[in-house]
């Protein structure tokens, strides 16, 4: 009768331990710190395509810039430290975890003891020499601690957010990966196209002062038309190389964010002309952020296992119970085998710990614990912020940037036809050769214009993809 009711008795001890209250305060997410909707300024023409529900093979068109964005997402180092980090915080949460449940240890042990027997004595027998040895297997728990207050779930909680967090961070981290990369190969082909044109403005001002040469010699111009063709050589040769320089940087950068060189031969490229991004992405709304934004969702999860803590900061003010006991089976032979009457069990100690004078360090604890949270509210509500920041800028961008486009594209053409023009009336000896020298000069600067606006406009539409949860999938 005793053992059952000491067995019930110990049941009804880790249910509450297991199922007892909890002292961290009700998670509420706070209040959407923007405003509502997108400011009207970025919303004509916008589209209707989910970001989210666009895979990044489906978005991005370019076969090479495909294959690095492969080999990025396979052999960048800073997203296999981000994955280690998801490891890391794993094994931590299953260690705080397991505090929810009762070590068990298996135990066993053979004792041999030897002495002098009195049996006999008075009955004509001599006492003799005995040896006794015994057998003893059994299981143990020491120091459980009984949950009552939710102490060990709250830690084993947080343990589990941050956890969370950190898978958050790595998908936070692929997609920011997958930009970098993208925004490096625009980049690089731009320099492309850039130093594409340059030499062939290098190579058509070479031929431009071959002629000034010989028509100095001719006496038909002077030596200040030929030195301002010479310097028209010397600025188109200065820019060529500057952009030179640019593109290996730029190559280098590649380079670090893909991993290393892929070996493989990689696909051709396209021109930035045809890279062919979708410019209709639907926005949405600010409050979908909130649940595809990974960089959102990690502040959250880092938000509420500050909660969490302040649960287990205050449960550290009650008594904290352990409960120590054992059960296992005792015999003089080792072959003879277990049996109901070699049982043995004892339940207890159970020990409580109540502080009475810490001089105020579970006081400070569970100030730090609400000073933390406070922390991570406004790390969460930032976080917000700078999402529909970084949503509203690309709106904006992806509407002016077309108009600008298109701008430089007549802009570009208009000044072929100037400089056209202006040979021709030096030619014909209406103009001096500075006219010739400003309209070439702006020719120049109206071509590489327009690839840095091309750029632009591409980036933008990768980055208002990316800012809105895209990438996510392949």
């Amino acid at each position: 009768m005793t053992e059952g009711l000491c067995r019930r008795a110990a049941s009804w001890l880790l249910i509450a331990a297991l199922t007892g209250c909890t002292m961290a305060p009700t998670y509420h997410r706070p209040d959407l710190p923007t405003a509502s909707v997108y400011p009207a300024e970025g919303q004509p023409g916008q589209g209707s395509v989910k970001a989210t529900t666009l895979g990044w093979r489906s978005f991005f068109q370019d076969p090479r810039l495909k294959a690095l964005i492969a080999a990025a997402l396979r052999n960048n180092r800073d997203l296999k430290a981000a994955v280690a980090r998801i490891e890391e915080a794993r094994g931590q949460y299953r260690v705080q975890r397991a505090d929810l449940l009762p070590e068990v240890d298996a135990t066993g042990s053979a004792v041999k003891s030897h002495g002098q027997s009195s049996y006999g004595a008075g009955t004509g027998t001599g006492a003799g020499a005995t040896t006794l040895t015994r057998y003893e297997a059994g299981a143990s728990v020491t120091n459980f601690e009984l949950d009552f207050w939710g102490r060990v779930r709250s830690l084993s909680k947080a343990a589990r957010l941050n956890y969370l967090a950190t898978v958050e961070a790595e998908r936070a981290f692929r997609i920011s990966l997958i930009a970098d990369v993208a925004s490096a190969y625009l980049s690089l082909q731009a320099a492309d196209e850039r130093i594409s044109r340059a030499e062939a403005t290098v190579e058509s001002r070479k031929q431009g002062l071959d002629i000034a040469e010989l028509r100095r010699k001719a006496g038909v111009t002077s030596a200040l038309d030929y030195r301002q063709a010479e310097t028209l050589l010397t600025q188109a040769q200065t820019e060529l190389a500057s952009l030179r320089r640019s593109r290996a940087t730029l190559a280098n950068q590649l380079d670090v964010l893909v991993g290393g060189p892929i070996g493989a031969p990689l696909p051709n490229g396209l021109p930035l002309a045809k890279q062919g991004l979708t410019g209709e992405l639907g926005a949405g709304l600010p409050s979908d952020l909130l649940l595809n934004r990974p960089d959102i969702m990690e502040a959250e999860d880092q938000l509420r296992a500050a909660n969490a803590n302040i649960g287990a900061a205050r449960a550290a003010f009650f008594p904290r119970i352990t409960l120590t006991g054992s059960a296992g089976y005792q015999s003089t032979e080792l072959a003879q085998g277990v049996g109901t009457d070699g049982l043995t069990w004892s339940l207890g100690p159970a020990s409580a710990t109540l502080p009475i004078f810490d001089f105020g360090r579970n006081q400070g604890n569970l100030d730090a614990a609400k000073a933390r949270k406070t922390i991570a509210v406004a790390d969460y509500e930032k976080a917000i912020q700078d999402a529909f920041r970084e949503v509203a800028d690309a709106l904006a961008a992806r509407r002016y940037l077309a108009d600008q486009v298109e701008a430089q594209e007549r802009a570009l053409a208009a000044q072929r036809e100037s400089a056209e023009l202006a040979q021709l009336r030096y030619r014909n000896g209406v103009s001096s050769y500075l006219e010739v020298l400003d309209a070439e000069r702006n020719l120049f600067d109206a071509e590489q214009s327009l690839v840095e606006d091309r750029r632009s406009q591409l980036d933008n539409l990768v980055t208002l993809y990316v800012a809105l949860g895209g990438g996510l999938t392949e």
